[in-house]
């Protein structure tokens, strides 16, 4: 039997800036009631994305749970319909005070990319496929 990847959980450490930061790229997620430090998004294609609190992770294993060190070990990777739409996405979340990783610029295997991070340091890539013109001059 092969398993369906269907979920991913990214742990924080501030719930409500998470949800801020995510709600600037479209994503809308709902707290659970039973557990405040639980929270959840429904994605096109059936994908669920989940936040958990440091501490609620901690409590959901045996072991407990510690934030890893060093850099990012996990990229999300947002597309958007054209190369300026991530210019000014970047802008955006540079301007509100989130670090700024990788200036827009047009990567050679044909896309406008960027990176932010998002407030607990996790990698968020922004990207858009190049007009052919563009990728076929490079």
């Amino acid at each position: 039997m092969n398993p369906t990847l269907n979920t991913i959980d990214i742990v924080v450490s501030d719930i409500q800036a998470t949800i801020a930061f995510y709600a600037r790229l479209g994503l809308t997620f709902t707290i659970d009631e039973a557990y405040p430090d639980h929270a959840a998004c429904d994605l096109p294609g059936g994908l669920h994305l989940m936040l958990d609190t440091e501490k609620f992770r901690a409590s959901a294993q045996a072991s407990g749970w510690s934030r890893p060190s060093g850099d990012p070990r996990n990229f999300l990777a947002f597309e958007f319909g054209a190369p300026a739409d991530v210019d000014a996405k970047y802008a955006e979340l540079a301007d509100a005070g989130y670090t700024a990783v990788q200036e827009p610029w047009d990567a050679f295997w044909g896309m406008r990319y960027a990176t932010v991070l998002d407030p607990d340091g996790n990698g968020i890539d922004l990207y858009s496929p190049l007009p052919a013109e563009q990728t076929s001059a490079g």
